[in-house]
């Protein structure tokens, strides 16, 4: 076949002058060093200076008692710290691994010096408190004879199910996938987080008497409505799972994936199961598109499944190392962020316009980018300025526009905004009264930490509606935005 464009002499040539990237087994195991214990713990928790107005409060969408734990690990009172933590958050062990720690860019000592590592001390509260057998079941002292559906399985739908199980009510998790977790479970790569530490916490779950429905598609398999007739209240949390495209030419070429897509297949080959066709990294060259954090657990795996390069292309510019004066302390700012998957390898490009899929034969070879330049506030690519890069995998890690629309907007009749997600009200009700709808769905995408926070806010809303009210806290409510900066 004639190559008009000369495409191939390009890729043969850049592909050789590459770098040869050595040949390292790597393993799926969590890539964190073992918790500190002991003395070195302690030290990092009495830098908390119980500040008289703690920052680290508003910084925490749970409004975790930080200055609190800190203290209680600071004189070795684990099991007190473990009670303090649990408190206002349901997982500890999730967010520890997890979450970005906004309320360490609120740490009032980090005004002048490095903030304290309030996400490490809570991780190692939660350790200590599995390894000690202080996590144990809480089950309700009665039963109110009311039920819930809670359909879907990540953070915020497990929070809900749980604060609604302690207070009384019967509750039923739907999960479409054949393990409970959602994202966690399959979008969360082994080597930032092990799948036993889901199953500890469900194991904990179940005993309280949360009950757990796998497998079960709500609107195909059952429909909302027969949800809405057989339990008194349904939870909506099914995250924000429609993942923004990117619409250019050779879109259609084959190795053109959703960075979900290929997550979600790794993480079921890891946990042992058979995955036809499935997506496979290995001597391949690899580029993913958008610079967060799926882009850097795309990354991870494809290191895992010995690539032969792998390459991050940003549109805009390289965040700054130091917060920047528009994002003042105690605003969570943004800044060049090193995972541990960029320590392993690989390359990050910024200020990179993706312009064109090229190929042969419907066979995805390489990508023309150009350089970014901002005009009237627009990222446009530069003319000019276009090369290609090799590419036999392109992995598009753009984020998400909202939920899933099918079945909640024909069966439910809910409404949705104007950024695809449900919508609600103060209470977190949709339009139909007992629906309710919690974390991304209700939300957009966001951090672990504010899924968690509206699993627990919603079911307190929900134990109102059935109850005429409620004794569990809701740490936020669904209008409340400006906390996100903190």
């Amino acid at each position: 076949m004639a190559d008009p464009r000369g495409f191939m002499k390009v890729r043969q040539r850049e592909t050789q002058q590459r770098r040869p990237v050595p040949v390292r087994i790597m393993d799926w195991k969590e890539v964190y060093e073992a918790r500190q214990e002991g003395t070195v713990l302690r030290r990092q928790a009495s830098r908390c200076m119980d500040c008289g107005v703690p920052f680290c409060h508003h910084g925490c969408p749970l409004g975790n008692l930080i200055p609190e734990w800190n203290d209680l690990t600071r004189r070795g009172e684990g099991q007190d710290a473990s009670e303090r933590l649990h408190a206002t958050n349901n997982f500890p062990e999730f967010t520890g691994r997890l979450c970005p720690a906004p309320c360490e860019s609120a740490c009032v000592l980090g005004i002048n010096q490095p903030a304290v590592t309030i996400k490490q001390i809570e991780v190692s509260i939660a350790e200590e408190a599995f390894d000690a057998g202080w996590v144990e079941p809480l089950p309700p002292a009665r039963l109110t004879g009311k039920t819930v559906a809670v359909v879907g399985s990540g953070p915020a739908g497990l929070a809900a199910a749980q604060q609604l199980t302690r207070i009384g009510h019967t509750v039923a998790v739907y999960e479409r996938d054949d393990r409970i977790g959602g994202l966690l479970r399959y979008g969360i790569p082994d080597f930032k987080m092990e799948k036993d530490v889901i199953d500890r916490r469900l194991a904990q779950m179940q005993a309280e008497g949360t009950r757990f429905r796998t497998g079960v598609e709500v609107g195909k398999d059952v429909s909302w409505d027969q949800l809405r007739r057989r339990y008194d209240a349904v939870v909506i949390a099914t995250g924000a799972t429609v993942p923004r495209d990117l619409p250019i030419p050779g879109r259609h070429l084959d190795g053109v994936h959703y960075a979900m897509d290929y997550l979600v297949q790794s993480n079921r080959v890891v946990a042992g199961d058979t995955v036809p066709a499935q997506i496979d990294a290995r001597g391949k060259h690899v580029v993913i598109l958008g610079g967060g954090d799926t882009g850097a657990d795309c990354i991870g795996t494809a290191h895992r499944q010995q690539a032969a390069s792998v390459t991050t292309l940003a549109i805009g510019k390289q965040p700054p190392a130091e917060r920047p004066a528009h994002q003042p302390w105690p605003m969570f700012p943004t800044l060049f962020e090193v995972a541990t998957a960029h320590e392993e390898g690989g390359e990050r490009t910024y200020l990179a316009s993706t312009v064109e899929f090229v190929g042969e034969n419907g066979r995805l070879a390489g990508i023309k980018v150009a350089e970014t330049e901002y005009v009237d506030g627009r990222r446009l690519p530069k003319a000019g300025t276009e090369r290609i890069i090799p590419a036999d995998l392109v992995f598009l890690a753009l984020g998400f526009t909202g939920a899933e629309p099918a079945g909640i907007a024909e069966q439910v009749q809910a409404g949705f905004d104007d950024r695809g997600n449900v919508s609600r009200d103060a209470d977190y009700m949709t339009e139909v009264p007992g629906i309710f709808v919690a974390g991304d769905a209700g939300r957009g995408q966001s951090l672990i930490v504010w899924a968690i926070a509206e699993g627990r806010a919603a079911a307190a809303a929900v134990d109102r509606h059935l109850m005429g009210s409620t004794i569990l806290p809701a740490p936020v409510a669904p209008t409340d935005r400006a906390i996100t900066v903190l």
